[in-house]
C-alpha cells in the first residue's frame, strides 16, 4: 500500500516549477521525470540535467528531448568546489528544486542546506531500513517480506531526510538482487514524479499553508489555535486572549491564501500594499481595523519574514509578562 499524499489539491493554478535534475549515469529516473513533465498539467518542468559524468548516458537522452545539459568531471577537484560549479549551473538554468537521480556524489553540507526543503532523492528501500548501498540484497538477506523505494527530502546525513511517499515491492521466492531491482525500478518511476508534484504544489496548498503557519503561531508563548467566523485563527491563551492573527483560504471573495496580522493602522496598511502589492492586500473584512493580508500561494515566499510578521502581531495583544519574558530571550 503507497503513503503518498495526492499532489492535486493546489488553490489555485501556479507558474510550473523550474527543476534540474542531476545524474551519473543511465538516467532512468530522470527519464520518468521528464516524460511525466510533458503532461499538459503537470506541475513542474525539467529545465537542466547536470552530471560528474560527461560519459552519463542519461545527458544524450535529455539532449535529445530538448533540455539543457551541464557535465563537469569530479576527478581532480576538491567537493566544495565541483559542488559549486555544480550549483551554479543549476541556477543559471533558473532552477527551483532539485531533484537527484542516480547522482554517485555526497553533497557537501553548504550545498544541501542552501537547497533545503527544495532537494529531493529517490532511494531503493523503504527507509529509513537499509540506508546506502546494496539495499536489494540487503532486504533479501533479512526476510522481509517487501522491499521498495522512497523519495526523501535531502538532507546533511545520509538517505536521512524526510520521507516524501514510499512504494512496498513484494519480494518473491527465489528473488535475487537483480531481478528484485528492476521491479523496484518500475515502482521507482511511478513514483518519483508523484512525489515532485507534491513537493512543487505545497506552496500553493491551503492545507499545507495553513499547518505551516499554524506551526510557526503555536510557537509563540502561550499562543492557541481558535477558529473565528469559520476561519482558523490564533490569539493568546486564556479567557481574556485576544486574536493575533487568522487565516484566509480566499474567503470573502478574496482570490488569495493568506495570513491576516495586525499593522499599526490603515496608513501601514495602504503603504504595505503600495509598496508590495504582489505580497500584500487589503482585506475585504478586517482591512477597516488596520489587518494587513500577507498573500502565501505565492512563489518564493519568505518564512521568516512571516515568522516576524506573526512575532510582530502577536506582540501587539500579548500581556506585557509574555512580552517582557521574549525580550529577555532575545537579549542572550
Amino acid at each position: 500500500m503507497e503513503n503518498d499524499p495526492a499532489p492535486g489539491n493546489a488553490a489555485k493554478a501556479a507558474p510550473k516549477a523550474r527543476v534540474a535534475v542531476l545524474i551519473s549515469g543511465t538516467g532512468s529516473n530522470m527519464a520518468a521525470l521528464l516524460y511525466a513533465s510533458r503532461r499538459a498539467d503537470c506541475p513542474y518542468e525539467i529545465v537542466l540535467v547536470g552530471s560528474n559524468d560527461p560519459q552519463a548516458r542519461g545527458l544524450a537522452l535529455a539532449a535529445a528531448e530538448g533540455v539543457a545539459t551541464f557535465a563537469l568531471p569530479h576527478k581532480g577537484m576538491k567537493r566544495a568546489e565541483h559542488d559549486a560549479a555544480m550549483e551554479q549551473a543549476v541556477l543559471d538554468a533558473g532552477a527551483q528544486y532539485i531533484a537527484l537521480a542516480g547522482y554517485m556524489r555526497i553533497l557537501s553540507p553548504e550545498f544541501v542546506s542552501r537547497w533545503e526543503g527544495r532537494m529531493l532523492n529517490i532511494h531503493p528501500s523503504l527507509l529509513p531500513k537499509y540506508k546506502g548501498l546494496d539495499t536489494h540484497a540487503r532486504a533479501i538477506e533479512a526476510g522481509d517480506s517487501h522491499a521498495g523505494c522512497s523519495v526523501h527530502l535531502v538532507t546533511a546525513e545520509l538517505d536521512d531526510g524526510p520521507v516524501l511517499g514510499q512504494t512496498p515491492v513484494a519480494i518473491l521466492p527465489g528473488d535475487t538482487p537483480e531481478t528484485l531491482a528492476a521491479r523496484v525500478l518500475y515502482a521507482e518511476h511511478q513514483l518519483y514524479s508523484r512525489m515532485l508534484e507534491e513537493l512543487v504544489t505545497r506552496p500553493y496548498r491551503a492545507d499545507w499553508l495553513l499547518a505551516k503557519v499554524g506551526e510557526l503561531a503555536l510557537s509563540l508563548p502561550e499562543a492557541e489555535a481558535r477558529e473565528s467566523h469559520g476561519a482558523p485563527g490564533w490569539r493568546t491563551g486564556g479567557k481574556s486572549g485576544k486574536y493575533f492573527a487568522y487565516f484566509n483560504d480566499r474567503h470573502h471573495g478574496e482570490p488569495h491564501v493568506a495570513l491576516l496580522v495586525k499593522t499599526d493602522g490603515p496608513d501601514e496598511l495602504a503603504a504595505l500594499v503600495e509598496r508590495d502589492p504582489d505580497i500584500w492586500f487589503r482585506p475585504a473584512y478586517y482591512g477597516a481595523s488596520g489587518w494587513a493580508g500577507l498573500i502565501l500561494d505565492r512563489p518564493g515566499v519568505d518564512w521568516d519574514h512571516v515568522r516576524g510578521w506573526l512575532e510582530r502581531s502577536w506582540r501587539t495583544v500579548a500581556p506585557r509578562r509574555l512580552t517582557a519574558l521574549m525580550d529577555a530571550a532575545d537579549e542572550f
